[in-house]
């Protein structure tokens, strides 16, 4: 990242930085992307002539609306919920819903925005969407979720549908909440519309491979990476932050790739094995238990529970950061460097800051950025949406392969792209690059809508 704009780029960011005041996190993705378009403006003058980028920063429709739920003892609570149809060029909107006490506004746009290049890179049909709401699922019985899920939904439903809006999970969003949204929608619509969300369960219209889909296109996207360095994974030490979905199918595929992999985290603790971290215990600690991580050493007495933060000072080659925006800093990324590491491939949504980013730059480490990297949650849930519309149903070996082979392209879209914009080895100039022509070619072609 060059860290400076050219005057027209710079006018633009001042634009969007007035029009959405405080939504910091929108305002840093903005700027990572209109950091890599000068180049493309330069061989591309029509999109300035047509304001394409003005137009891909300003959300085709924000919807924002309340959310009224009563909880197991019969008191009313007030959320408020969220769905940013950012755009519509390449098909219809395509995004997650997150649950998390710190979600507003700016965390939507940021996520949905980001979203547009990620489901442009991966050569599907979709546009670029986010949702969510600021009710925290922690603690709450089932019902107690089950009544929140169709309230939010009986507000969203209106918006959504298989060719104009299809969400999916996020943090706080897995396969019950989408249960419970999709038995709302059905009810509300009288359809039995499969398509309308993904991340399903597999008895109605769920992919194989979709919960796995994220951590395992990670660790495909580094794959590629270190092709390129000609090595591979076998004996490498790696972290992963996070112990959700995306964090514990990463860890299974580094594993089956022969990688050991020796800590991970949630917001509370991190866990450091030595000897590997066992992938059974957390599966049943996070996924059947919904345990704290630090229980881990409680059963596993050769591990050690380390302060939340940490994760990044202990010593690896590979570095997967899969939990939430902005959680690895400069003097994490400093540390990292320090203890050798050689790649860095992001799980989560823009975990690493702008400065942990140069770091890894100037260090010559490596680095996924998270619109490439984790691109294969959305991409299995295009392949669910294939799937929905031809009504079929495919096996976990032959989505798991297609979701490789995507992946392969994302990262050989970035090398080439990056390539031809002078910029050799910057995969995330290649990621903003290739999307923003995508879309953006899209949208000339569509006139001015």
């Amino acid at each position: 990242m060059s860290g400076s704009l050219d005057e027209r780029l710079e006018t633009i960011y001042q634009h969007v930085v007035r029009r959405n005041a405080g939504e910091l996190e929108f305002h840093q993705a903005t700027r990572e992307v209109l950091d890599c378009l000068g180049p493309v403006l330069v061989k591309y003058p029509e999109f300035a002539d047509e304001k394409i980028i003005e137009r891909i920063c300003e959300p085709e429709r924000q919807i924002i609306f309340r959310v009224p739920w009563q909880d197991d003892k019969g008191e009313v609570h007030i959320n408020r919920g969220f769905r940013v149809q950012f755009n519509s060029a390449l098909g219809p909107y395509k995004g997650g819903i997150r649950f998390h006490p710190s979600v507003y506004l700016g965390i939507i746009k940021f996520l949905g925005f980001e979203q547009i290049f990620k489901n442009a890179l991966t050569g599907m049909p979709i546009g670029g969407a986010k949702g969510g709401s600021d009710f925290d699922p922690k603690g709450r019985s089932r019902s107690e979720i089950m009544r929140f899920c169709q309230s939010y939904i009986t507000e969203l439903y209106r918006h959504l549908g298989e060719y104009t809006d299809v969400p999916a999970g996020d943090i706080g969003v897995g396969q019950r909440e989408i249960g419970f949204m999709f038995g709302q929608y059905k009810r509300l619509t009288n359809r039995y519309e499969s398509g309308v969300l993904t991340g399903k369960g597999l008895d109605y219209g769920g992919s194989r491979a979709r919960t796995e889909a994220t951590g395992y296109g990670a660790v495909f996207f580094m794959e590629q990476m270190l092709k390129t360095r000609k090595t591979g994974f076998e004996g490498k030490t790696c972290v992963v932050s996070g112990s959700g979905n995306v964090a514990i199918y990463a860890i299974e595929k580094l594993q089956e790739y022969g990688a050991k992999v020796v800590a991970c985290s949630d917001s509370s603790a991190v866990i450091y094995d030595k000897a590997g971290l066992d992938l059974d215990l957390i599966k049943q600690l996070k996924q059947v238990e919904r345990r704290r991580i630090s229980d881990y050493a409680t059963i596993r007495k050769r591990a050690q529970v380390k302060p939340a933060g940490t994760l990044w000072s202990i010593p690896c080659k590979l570095a997967f950061p899969c939990a939430t925006q902005n959680e690895l800093n400069g003097k994490d990324a400093q540390e990292l460097v320090k203890n050798g590491c050689i790649a860095v491939a992001e799980g989560a949504n823009m975990p690493s800051t702008p400065e942990a980013i140069n770091v890894f730059q100037q260090a010559g480490v490596l680095f996924g950025p998270g619109k490439a990297a984790n691109a294969g949650g959305v991409a299995t849930s295009a392949l669910e949406m294939q799937q929905n519309a031809s009504r079929d149903s495919w096996t976990f070996e032959f989505t798991e392969e297609r979701l490789k082979q995507i992946m392969g392209n994302i990262h050989q879209t970035c090398y080439e792209t990056a390539e031809e914009f002078g910029q050799p080895g910057n995969l995330i100039a290649g990621a903003n690059i290739a999307g923003f022509i995508k879309v953006a070619r899209a949208m000339t072609a569509m006139g001015l809508v």
